[in-house]
């Protein structure tokens, strides 16, 4: 049982976006080769704008860096093992209290 016309779009749907962001769909009707071997009754495609696409490679390019600072942990490894590490306990206990403040909200 195919399903139609769920988005208010009569016959070839297109929904398009009016802001700088545009989105385009559009569904287009089978053919008759379609229709003869039961594939799929409708066609779907979507294109993107610039905009998206550089967004997702935005998303990509982040994905792909590291989630920590290696040099920074490094050092900081090397600090504390060689006992030149000073730790400032009143920034600790500030961020602390900061942290807590904020998962209370």
């Amino acid at each position: 049982m195919a399903i139609n016309n769920i988005t208010g779009f009569p016959g070839n749907q297109s929904q398009r976006a009016t802001d700088g962001s545009q989105v385009q769909v559009a569904r287009s009707e089978p053919t008759a080769s379609q229709q003869q071997t039961g594939r799929p009754s409708t066609m779907d495609t979507v294109s993107l704008t610039d905009t998206a696409a550089r967004l997702r490679e935005l998303e990509n390019s982040l994905a792909k860096m590291p989630v920590v600072d290696s040099q920074r942990v490094e050092s900081l490894q090397q600090a504390i093992s060689n006992g030149s590490y000073e730790m400032d306990s009143g920034r600790t206990a500030e961020k602390m209290l900061g942290l807590e403040q904020a998962l209370q909200r």
